[in-house]
């Protein structure tokens, strides 16, 4: 037995033959084992939700605990179109602000809502939590010991190979802390096949979140404020209707309906998979772009653009579909990720989704500045001269050297706004010589799109203003 001097076992299932499962399996091994301690064990076919975690840890407090636990492996809004009813009762209990309770930030990993829960209840207790979960928990519930404290310590983050022992194509570990310590902001990484893996830690190091403090420490200079705002692409959640291609002056969709619009809203659209590096001078897809603001008044289409608003028309249906709150309410064909910023020419762009951070060099199509889709990241330029420079900076060895040390390749999204907001360009640019963004733009074929003086004025605005004076 692995805890002899085990007193009490309490467990909670809401499937109920796993119930029957488990005491038959119980009863067969104290059946074989006569001498092994029994302690009292009570197994509860209830919802977890449902559980009050609070007034179990009080019955508990004098005693030293050992949580164990497999939460699902699913956020909220996964259950939720799956129509299960096994759904927490609906809290921000991140207490999220605006527009961050209603989109991606709002949707929370269930195991991370169980997880929380049980570190509040049990937060005075001696004893240790071990829990199954996806990698992003772990991270999640580090991020929020900064403002959570919860005192814990020993923190370990051991990595499983979950497609191997569970049949499940998700980046997961076994969580494991101690609880009632001095509360610790860092992580230790291990492996269950440490010979093929290095260890690491990440956590919080001098106020910053980072995934590596080891190689953080070499970097972190470069760790600030970029001057430039990083926007996200163009959301429209409508790509069957919003997405086409050009063919012989008539647009077409995948669906292999071929009709006509006029040019004036029509604009070029990169998706992450076209962001590999280098320079990008045409689209395969191209959109509509129905605002030039979120929430602009879309009646001019109809009057100005008869052909467009009739295809657009003829879809309603299709963007009445959109589940995400954000377009309630809002004029018909709204679209999201939109502003003055997405209508500059020039823009250096990165995919949110790949491992490594490849920055393209966007230029415009036919005349007219291209669009990005969500999945992707840019910061833009009126003048080619300044977006040839930040391309260069940030595709430098010291940029991947930052990225790699506060970014979490296992995350759903790699490189979020907030990571690429960290990249303090006005330090990268004192530390990359002239000849480096001229070789970095000859290997491009862009040599000669910007001299030394355009060099210097750039330098000099960023440090000057904080920012160019681009907008």
């Amino acid at each position: 037995m692995a805890f002899p001097c085990l007193q009490r076992v309490i467990g909670f299932e809401i499937y109920q033959p796993y119930i029957w499962e488990t005491k038959l399996t119980i009863l067969d091994f104290f059946l074989n084992n006569p001498n092994c301690t029994k302690p009292l064990i009570t197994l509860y076919h209830q919802d977890v939700f449902t559980v009050d975690f609070q007034k179990l840890g009080k019955e508990l407090v004098d005693s030293e605990v050992l949580i164990l636990g497999n939460p699902p492996w699913v956020t909220n809004a996964e259950l939720g179109s799956l129509l299960s009813d096994n759904l927490p009762k609906k809290s921000n209990f991140k207490n999220l602000n605006g527009i961050d309770a209603m989109t991606g930030k709002g949707n929370f990993d269930i195991g991370e809502y169980i997880t929380i829960r049980l570190l509040r209840a049990f937060q005075e207790h001696s004893g240790r939590i071990a829990f199954l979960v996806k990698n992003a928990v772990v991270k999640n519930i580090v991020f929020d010991q900064k403002k959570a404290v919860f005192p814990i310590g020993d923190l370990k983050q051991i990595s499983i190979d979950a497609k191997k022992e569970f049949g499940a194509s998700v980046e997961a570990s076994l969580f494991k802390c101690q609880l009632n310590q001095v509360p610790e902001f860092q992580c230790d990484v291990t492996f269950l096949e440490p010979e093929n893996k290095a260890q690491l830690r990440f956590g919080w190091e001098n106020g910053h979140f980072v995934s590596n403090v080891k190689n953080y420490q070499a970097i972190s200079h470069l760790d600030g404020i970029c001057p430039f705002e990083w926007r996200q692409g163009v959301k429209h959640d409508c790509s069957g209707v919003m997405e086409f291609e050009r063919i012989n002056g008539h647009f077409s969709t995948n669906s292999g309906q071929i009709f006509q619009l006029e040019n004036d809203l029509v604009h070029g659209i990169l998706k992450s998979s076209e962001l590999k590096g280098g320079a990008v001078t045409f689209s395969k897809k191209s959109t509509i772009v129905t605002q030039r603001k979120v929430g602009q008044d879309t009646a001019y289409i109809e009057l100005l653009f008869p052909n467009t608003f009739a295809y657009l028309a003829a879809h309603r249906e299709k963007f009445a579909e959109r589940k995400s709150s954000i377009y309630r309410g809002k004029p018909p064909f709204s679209i999201f990720g939109i502003g003055d910023y997405s209508f500059l020419p020039y823009k250096v762009g990165v995919s949110g989704l790949y491992k490594l951070p490849s920055f393209t060099l966007v230029m415009p199509e036919n005349g007219k500045p291209m669009m990005l889709d969500d999945t992707c990241y840019f910061i833009g330029f009126e003048k080619i001269s300044d977006a040839g420079i930040a391309f260069s900076l940030l595709n430098s060895p010291l940029v991947k050297e930052l990225l790699s040390a506060i970014s979490f390749p296992d995350a759903k999204r790699v490189f979020t706004k907030e990571i690429l907001m960290r990249i303090d360009l006005a330090i990268v640019a004192e530390s990359v010589e002239f000849a480096e963004i001229e070789k970095i733009l000859e290997n491009v074929g862009f040599c000669g799109i910007v001299t030394k003086s355009d060099f210097h004025d750039f330098r000099q605005g960023i440090q000057t203003t904080g920012q160019l004076q681009l907008f």
